[in-house]
């Protein structure tokens, strides 16, 4: 059976669970494909008002190191100061500055968002998916968000040109947000 709070009763602590969250991204590349990965290292918290939305705060600390796309070799690359220059940054962060509803079930949460030196304000669109207690009794809560950032203004500027016109890397990245974070205490 499916027991679920209502909304208002969801104040409280949170912790995302890395085994039912992902936090992923899309890039085009060679101007006609997409290419999807993951972050596999991880770790989050976030302080839920049910009653007061705008009172609600989240961060999330992300390992570069732990960047997969399912092609180790790209990977590897994607580790180097090419991209994310993991042995120099090893976190990318988000730490949330506010928070807005928008209905019932969506929500804007605008927060800085910092890769390798450089911190730049986003705002990312959330949609509620829902609560339930789990077979453990830990209430769990579902979000689901993405936004769209140019990895040029985080510094990642690394590119090839290609032979017909074109670049190898697209600008623009597609964050990914799939969260299942469970209530603490």
């Amino acid at each position: 059976m499916n027991v679920t709070v209502d909304i208002s009763e969801l104040t409280g602590d949170y912790v995302l669970d890395p085994a039912h969250t992902r936090i992923g991204f899309v890039a085009r590349h060679a101007m006609v494909t997409k290419v999807r990965g993951a972050f596999h290292q991880f770790e989050g918290t976030a302080h839920l008002d049910g009653a007061t939305p705008a009172n609600s705060t989240g961060q999330v600390v992300i390992k570069t190191q732990s960047i997969d796309t399912g092609v180790e070799q790209r990977d590897q690359h994607l580790r180097t100061n090419d991209f994310l220059d993991a042995p120099t940054f090893p976190d990318i962060t988000f730490r949330s500055t506010r928070v807005e509803q928008k209905s019932d079930t969506e929500y804007l949460v605008t927060g800085d968002l910092t890769i390798k030196d450089t911190t730049k304000p986003v705002t990312i669109g959330f949609e509620y998916t829902g609560n339930t207690i789990d077979p453990y009794g830990n209430l769990r809560v579902g979000l689901e968000g993405s936004v769209t950032i140019s990895r040029k203004e985080f510094g990642i500027t690394w590119n090839a040109a290609l032979e017909g016109g074109g670049v190898l890397v697209g600008d623009k990245i597609v964050l990914e947000l799939d969260i299942s974070a469970i209530k603490q205490g």
